[in-house]
């Protein structure tokens, strides 16, 4: 399984947190295209489109780690 810790300067860090980081720079992406092509108007409820995209897009970067590393076969 790739849920390894990774070490970055000898502080071992959850790679969970990778892939929440990962996540939010999606969301972050994600979320000002879509305002930029629907309008702020269009999207009910922020906060729970904010928390949800957040969500699938931390849950789409751990599915593709494990893609990639082979975890999946």
């Amino acid at each position: 399984m790739p849920l390894r810790e990774v070490a970055i300067g000898g502080l071992y860090l959850s790679p969970l947190l990778l892939y929440a980081l990962a996540g939010f720079g999606a969301t972050l992406l994600i979320r000002s295209l879509l305002f930029k092509v629907l309008g702020a108007n269009r999207l009910w409820f922020e906060a729970w489109f904010d928390v949800s995209l957040f969500v699938i897009c931390t849950a789409a970067a751990a599915y593709l780690s494990c893609v990639v590393t082979g975890a999946l076969s």
